[in-house]
């Protein structure tokens, strides 16, 4: 818009600033008798003290992009949360209907494109209608525009308390520098970029700030659909944005509006048809709450705080807590995760259909990475994050450790107890060793005294079982779940049924720091503290330390993966608001495992649920999928804590079931869920359909091609069993098992029916 500046006070020429500053002087009570005299007639101390004052202020003002919302999308794109102080869109001019240009410059500014910054007229207007009572402000577009942009970065600084509002707490000396500074905006910058910056910082509502924020607030649209009365009203907010807000004040809104609408039409913007339609409209609303925060992800509140923890976290977003905070909150991010909407849909319906409505507030939660890459795909639970009626809420993330690595906290429940999905950990180590999994060994042994002689190259084995010794420190004799398992079998049989004796046994002839070091290369520790889980006390054979779902699906997936374990991951890309890209997370895979022993470890899951402890899942998903599919079961001496993880080549998922409370000491026995009666609840109740139904939904679409054969000598018949001579042999049997004779050898590929799988426990 091309118009002609007077040349006697425009604020660009020389004349023009001086005819200014003698005019905020007067504003100031400093030159007062000066304006009715010429510039060069001004002398004395005060106006050459104010003079020299304003050349000191400051004339360069760092603009700096204003606060933005920053968006969490989910792998496809779609979003899963906003996070913002100020809720802001910025939007270019050439995105703002010019309703909204016109109207704001015809109630704010109307010289706009005629002065140089500060408007002189209009501050001769101002103290004229001041002196005759009726106070009236003169502050330009620009001028506002650099008290927004100054406010905004004490904002951003934590300097809220600091902030400056015309009227309120602005001094003389304030709107000195004010008014310089609009003057240097405007040789820095154009009229469009100007009114851009304007329309984008301004407020209008502790929910939105900028044209394009308030127009989805207030109407539910966008800045360039804006029609004329919806501008000419959001034009008016911004003089008091809650004397003239449309929702609690409509009244006091209209008759704004329509000033603006009479501003805009004798101002020649529209036509008076147009004025007369756009009076005669009703003021209406069409609001669109901004839902801030992870809490209100309507897909994913638990992912998407585990997102954010991982930011915050970050020092790659600040030296400290508060300077990563604003960069989060205030830098209008993009932050692509790995999270798949479909399999993000399966996974809640699951853990909702497991336990959404239980008083008693069991929890249920299941998560899934991509072996090859840890990305995880899908994290949920079955809580709200807020209160609701019905509903079992907490802000604990039932999926992921307490802390991270470096100890900083990441809300997180801390994990429970695996119980029996620790045991192919010493099964891998038992193929690792070069055994095969069809030597039988002493499942009948129940007594492993404190003297008892365990392998361990790099450090002492700690723990025992033995009744007899209870007084000592020993616990009572090792238990199955099942009397009838208390017998010699294949180290093979042993793992499928879930033979808490059999995998004793095994390890009975193993290198304990082999375990050791096999856990540690999966990634499993303590989800507690972070700690590594040591295996050299033997309770730990079967899951007595707390580990996360997330923990173990990433571990399970080592197996998928043919031994490289991926450490899990959940962001994938982040962009600031200029495009520019900042720190992500990158896949990160090491080789964890043999591929032999990786692949012998899956001929064996695959069988869990074929014929072992799995099978009892309902439905069976070995039968209902036709792909292969790896899991095991785990439960925790007091049913407590249960659990199904397993594989498929293309996804690995940790399905859990139990107790989330503070201490986790509740036992899984006598309780209803969702109006089932249990006696003791076991991996392959609840946690199972959990695993299976989610499994054959989502896996298909992530890769079943079967699973890599292993090596024959891992597979070969073994010899038949020969019960140990050594200084332990008078622990192998106990009195009360009349089953002590030794079977067949098992076929590594077994043709005979299926056997009846007992619920294990963790004993």
């Amino acid at each position: 818009m091309a118009t002609g500046k007077n040349p006697l006070f425009d604020t660009a020429t020389t004349l023009g600033k001086i005819l200014l500053f003698l005019g905020v002087s007067a504003i100031c009570g400093v030159l007062v008798a000066g304006l009715l005299v010429p510039a060069a007639a001004v002398t004395g101390s005060s106006a050459s003290g104010s003079i020299k004052f304003f050349d000191t202020l400051p004339a360069e003002l760092k603009v700096d992009p204003p606060s933005q919302s920053t968006k969490i999308l989910a792998a496809d794109g779609s979003v899963i949360a906003n996070l913002y102080l100020e809720n802001r869109t910025r939007v270019s001019l050439d995105d703002m209907s010019p309703h909204i240009k016109n109207a704001v410059i015809a109630i704010e500014d109307s010289r706009f494109y005629e002065h140089g910054g500060v408007d002189t007229t209009g501050i001769m207007r101002a103290l004229v209608s001041t002196a005759r009572g009726n106070k009236q402000g003169a502050s330009t577009i620009t001028q506002q525009y650099v008290n927004n942009v100054i406010n905004s970065s004490l904002e951003a600084e934590g300097k809220g308390d600091e902030v400056l509002l015309n009227g309120v707490n602005k001094g003389v000396g304030d709107k000195l520098r004010e008014m310089k500074l609009a003057i240097a905006l405007e040789k820095k910058f154009t009229k469009e970029e100007i009114l851009e910056g304007y329309l984008n910082i301004v407020f209008f509502n502790r929910d939105a700030y900028g044209i394009e924020a308030a127009s989805r607030l207030f109407f539910s649209t966008t800045a360039k659909k804006l029609t004329l009365p919806q501008a000419a009203l959001l034009a008016g907010v911004v003089n008091s944005p809650s004397f003239y807000d449309p929702i609690t004040n409509p009244e006091n809104a209209k008759n704004r509006r329509d000033l603006v609408l009479k501003a805009m039409y004798t101002q020649g913007k529209i036509k008076q048809a147009d004025y007369e339609a756009a009076v005669a409209t009703p003021v209406t609303t069409k609001v669109t709450q901004p839902r801030q925060g992870c809490a209100y992800s309507p897909t994913s509140p638990y992912f998407c705080d585990y997102v954010l923890h991982l930011l915050l976290n970050n020092p790659a977003y600040g030296a400290d807590a508060k300077e990563r905070e604003r960069k989060v909150f205030r830098g209008g991010l993009t932050i692509k995760t790995t999270l798949e909407p479909a399999a993000q849909k399966a996974a809640q319906a699951q853990v909702d259909a497991a336990a959404g409505a239980n008083p008693d507030k069991w929890g249920a939660a299941l998560v899934s990475v991509e072996p090859g890459t840890g990305k995880i795909t899908n994290m949920a639970q079955n809580t709200s994050w807020l209160p609701a009626k019905g509903k079992f809420d907490t802000q604990l993330n039932f999926n992921v450790d307490k802390y991270d690595e470096k100890g900083n906290d990441i809300n997180g429940l801390g994990g429970a107890q695996p119980g029996s999905t620790m045991k192919p950990f010493t099964f891998a180590q038992w193929l690792d060793e070069g055994k095969s999994m069809n030597t039988v060994v002493d499942g009948s042994v129940r007594k492993y005294p404190l003297n008892f002689q365990w392998r361990n190259s790099c450090g002492t084995t700690t723990g025992a079982y033995n009744s007899a010794e209870e007084g000592l420190g020993a616990a009572p004799d090792l238990q199955n779940a099942d009397p009838d398992y208390y017998k010699p079998m294949t180290v093979l049989r042993g793992l499928y049924n879930s033979i808490n004796t059999v995998t004793f046994a095994s390890a009975a002839q193993l290198d304990f720091c082999g375990i050791q070091k096999i856990v540690d290369a999966v990634g499993i520790h303590n989800g507690l503290d972070n700690s590594p889980v040591n295996m050299s006390v033997v309770a730990n054979l079967l899951g007595s330390t707390q580990t996360s779902p997330l923990t173990m699906a990433s571990a399970f997936a080592t197996f998928a993966n043919d031994g490289r374990y991926c450490a899990p991951i959940a962001i994938t890309s982040v962009t600031d608001a200029t495009g520019a890209q900042l720190p992500a997370q990158a896949t990160n895979c090491r080789d964890a495992l043999k591929p032999e022993v990786a692949r012998g470890v899956n001929y064996a899951l695959q069988e869990v649920l074929n014929r072992g402890s799995g099978s009892l899942i309902q439905p069976r998903i070995s039968t209902r999928t036709n792909f292969p599919i790896a899991a095991k079961t785990g439960t925790s001496n007091n049913n407590g804590s249960t659990w199904v993880v397993g594989h498929t080549t293309g996804l690995a998922t940790a399905a859990w079931f139990g107790d989330p409370l503070t201490n986790q000491k509740r036992a899984g026995q006598n309780i209803t869920i969702n109006g089932n009666f249990y006696t003791g609840i076991d991996g392959y109740m609840i946690a199972g359909p959990m695993f299976s139904q989610f499994m054959a939904q989502i896996a298909p679409s992530h890769g079943t091609e079967p699973f890599p054969e292993p090596p024959s000598n891992l597979l070969y018949e073994a010899a038949p069993y020969q019960p140990p001579s050594n200084n332990n042999s008078n622990n192998n049997s106990d009195s009360n098992n009349s089953d002590t004779k030794a079977p067949s050898t098992e076929s590594a590929t077994p043709k005979e029916p299926a056997p009846s799988a007992p619920p294990e426990k963790k004993k």
